[in-house]
């Protein structure tokens, strides 16, 4: 059974013209060509007309019966069928109708957005990483990456600056987080803690990738008055940073850190990045 909220079922009807029993423009014909291409399910079966036999009621029947990537599949399809056919009607905020409906589909062909949501956790005893880290995870549970962005720059500053401490690179309002972050990948490599070159090689590549989550957060996040980025890269922005976390998390767990004087460097977030 796909996982379909009340509020999100009213989005879907809403956009795909489901009341009166239709779905768009199809005809039966149409509409049962339309899943055979798309699904190759027979939407005519009887295990979708339990509510009814209108192509409304098919349509909730396949998504009560089918799991949340299918359904997620069908959905899309929808969108893009009823953009081509230019038949998904002309009401007043029909683009944001359609991008929350995009979302859904989006959220149910992912199942869980980011893979490692639960790195994205407080790892210091203080209250702002908390909240942070809290912000973060609240957005992608809400299926709205593209407006955590600037908390997830926040959350992965402080994360980074933690652990490049304890491993004793020095901070300072002089230093750049890519820099900082180089140091750090040194560090390991020099402690033995990478087995591969493979993989020291992807930890650099980070760096430059840090560098360029200065200029999103600045300007494609709502740190500031900017449009935000759209949901698709965002969504890769969330996944690759939560990837690195976990990693970096899990590296530190199986190796005693390297305590030094600047470990209990203060988070500002005003030091350059």
């Amino acid at each position: 059974m796909a996982e379909v909220s009340s509020i999100e079922r009213r989005k879907l009807e809403r956009l795909f013209r489901m009341s009166g029993g239709y779905v768009l423009d199809f005809t039966d014909q149409t509409f049962s060509e339309f899943f055979e291409e798309h699904t190759r399910r027979d939407i005519d079966a009887a295990v979708y007309r339990e509510r009814g036999t209108s192509k409304a009621n098919r349509l909730r029947g396949f998504w009560t019966v089918e799991g949340n990537h299918l359904v997620g599949k069908v959905i899309q399809a929808l969108i893009q069928y009823g953009q081509a056919e230019d038949c998904l009607g002309n009401e007043l905020g029909l683009t944001d109708l359609t991008d929350d409906c995009w979302k859904i589909a989006a959220r149910m062909l992912n199942d869980t957005p980011v893979a490692e949501l639960d790195a994205l956790t407080a790892t210091a005893d203080e209250r702002d990483f908390e909240t942070v880290a809290q912000h973060v995870r609240e957005a992608i549970e809400k299926n709205q990456p593209e407006a955590a962005l600037d908390r997830l720059h926040t959350f992965v500053m402080k994360y980074l600056r933690t652990v490049c401490a304890n491993r004793g690179v020095e901070i300072n309002r002089d230093k750049a987080l890519h820099s900082i972050f180089g140091e750090y990948v040194k560090r390991l490599r020099d402690a033995g803690l990478l087995e591969s070159l493979m993989t020291e090689r992807i930890l650099k590549s980070s760096i430059s990738v840090l560098e360029a989550f200065n200029d999103v957060r600045n300007n494609k996040s709502l740190a500031h008055d900017n449009p935000i980025l759209n949901y698709e890269e965002s969504l890769l922005i969330f996944n690759h940073v939560a990837s690195s976390v976990r990693f970096i998390k899990s590296l530190e767990a199986r190796a005693k850190p390297m305590m030094s004087a600047g470990s209990g460097a203060a988070f500002d977030d005003d030091l350059p990045f």
